[in-house]
């Protein structure tokens, strides 16, 4: 059994659509990031950055105490190996998979989150950052957009942890503005990637209540708080 940490944002739907994709035992373990209990010192203990998702096996292939992990990418990469799938073997596949996931994770992600932030949910709009964020969101897309047609098929060549690594931040394309006709092979790929049922019952996972995003919570969210709460705890 796999305890999922678990919220559904972009980063969280990353893992249940691996855990679904796997067909592993799991449950989920609701984290209400608006009420800050990512910031709980049970969760700090399994995830140091209180950044969700994280898991902890219960099965670990050495047959040892639980094992915590945290960080989608790491995340990703210990369940691929630990079922031996959605990564290759090789060294030139699985390196290149995990160049892809690495992209994601210090690129695709980032950027998005940042436009996200600053052209959807910051009290002030500041049109530098909006802008600046939106042009390297646009490039990162492009960079994705080449590597499709490169590969005529999924991110790394097959389907794998780069692809599962990219679609859930993929989605919020409509949300922070952009049409995936300026990317006709992100488009492609997306409806093929968003077709299959192993992705869709991850997306239903932990569709819980989500607290009022009100004044408070956006100050848990987007970090005013985070020192006080962490000193709290």
């Amino acid at each position: 059994m796999i305890d999922l940490h678990y919220a559904p944002t972009p980063n969280g739907w990353k893992i249940s659509i691996m855990l679904e994709e796997l067909g592993l035992p799991y449950q989920v373990k609701p984290v209400n990031i608006r009420a800050g209990e990512q910031f709980n010192p049970e969760f700090l203990a399994i995830s140091p950055n209180n950044r969700i998702p994280a898991i902890v096996d219960h099965a670990p292939a050495d047959g040892g105490a639980p094992f915590p992990v945290f960080e989608t990418g790491a995340i990703l990469i210990y369940l691929a190996e630990k079922a031996g799938r959605f990564l290759p073997g090789d060294l030139r596949g699985r390196s290149t998979t995990i160049q892809w996931v690495m992209w994601q994770m210090a690129g695709l992600g980032p950027m998005l989150g940042q436009h996200g932030h600053f052209a959807l949910y910051a009290a002030e709009k500041i049109p530098y950052a909006i802008e600046r964020y939106r042009d390297e969101a646009a490039r990162l897309y492009g960079v994705l957009d080449r590597q499709l047609a490169r590969t005529g098929a999924y991110v790394a060549g097959d389907y794998s942890i780069a692809d599962i690594a990219c679609f859930p931040w993929a989605m919020t394309h409509k949300a922070q503005g952009f049409t995936l006709d300026d990317y006709p092979n992100v488009k492609r790929w997306y409806a093929e990637v968003r077709a299959r049922p192993q992705v869709q019952a991850g997306l239903a996972i932990g569709k819980f209540v989500k607290e009022p995003f009100d004044e408070e919570s956006r100050k848990i969210m987007f970090g005013q708080r985070a020192k006080e709460l962490l000193e709290k705890k």
